[in-house]
């Protein structure tokens, strides 16, 4: 990319899309009206993503806990979710991005699931973007789920306790196929993860803005990129940048 400040792109971003409610309530507005331009913010995001060079986008769209609001409020959500992939599929499939859904699927309801499953099939051979979209997901759910399935086969003989590493279960999370993200990012102050890609963001560089979600735009996801490039990920090691030469007595 031209602009040196982005000569380093993340492969992989990951989005907690929080303060609907909050930059509704500022104004004044009902809480919805704050989902509706959080759907807006979505539509932008993925187009700068895209245009970035990023390959992966994971949005947390909806957590596992996020049932427990109120009714009227789970029911907004899930109506912009549907208003969401059935206006938008068709430009994001013509524009060559993928879907992939991640998060429990066993307990979902009525559409819901036969959309997110259409969303997937219908650009399941795209090659551009993949737009990760985390429902009814919570990364502790996942985590059990993971090792729940390792030791039925630990249990049935197929599989020895021994044999059992951290790869083994990072195979059997829902982003198997998905590397971990590069830089995750959360809107609206908030500096905590929330359940959500715990053990995917080991060595993730984490990034608090104070702007609400609605208010997140273009300029501030590539200023987020700008952040990221200035990082210096060590993964555990020792710092890869090189420092500039001291200078010497003369």
């Amino acid at each position: 990319m031209a602009n040196p400040e982005l000569a380093i792109i993340p492969r992989h971003v990951a989005i907690i899309m929080d303060g609907n409610g909050r930059w509704a309530n500022k104004r004044g507005l009902p809480r919805t009206i704050g989902h509706t331009k959080g759907v807006e913010a979505v539509r932008d995001t993925v187009k700068a993503a895209a245009a970035a060079g990023v390959e992966y986008l994971t949005l947390f769209a909806f957590s596992s806990e996020n049932w427990s609001r109120p009714e009227t409020e789970v029911n907004d959500l899930l109506g912009l979710l549907r208003k969401f992939i059935r206006r938008d599929l068709a430009e994001l499939h013509r524009e060559n991005v993928r879907i992939r859904i991640i998060g429990d699927r066993a307990h979902l309801k009525g559409d819901i699931l036969p959309l997110l499953l259409e969303a997937e099939e219908t650009t399941r051979d795209n090659t551009a973007l993949t737009l990760v979209i985390a429902f009814n997901y919570g990364s502790r759910d996942e985590i059990t789920r993971a090792v729940a399935s390792i030791a039925r086969d630990v249990a049935a003989g197929r599989l020895r306790a021994e044999d059992v590493d951290a790869m083994m279960i990072g195979e059997r999370l829902d982003t198997s196929d998905i590397p971990d993200p590069d830089l995750i990012i959360r809107t609206s102050g908030e500096e905590r993860l929330s359940n959500f890609l715990l053990w995917q963001a080991a060595y993730s560089e984490l990034l608090f803005l104070p702007d609400y979600w609605p208010d997140f735009d273009r300029a501030l996801f590539f200023d987020a990129l700008k952040a990221y490039a200035a990082r210096d990920r060590r993964f555990g090691g020792l710092s890869t940048k090189k420092k500039a030469p001291e200078a010497v007595a003369g």
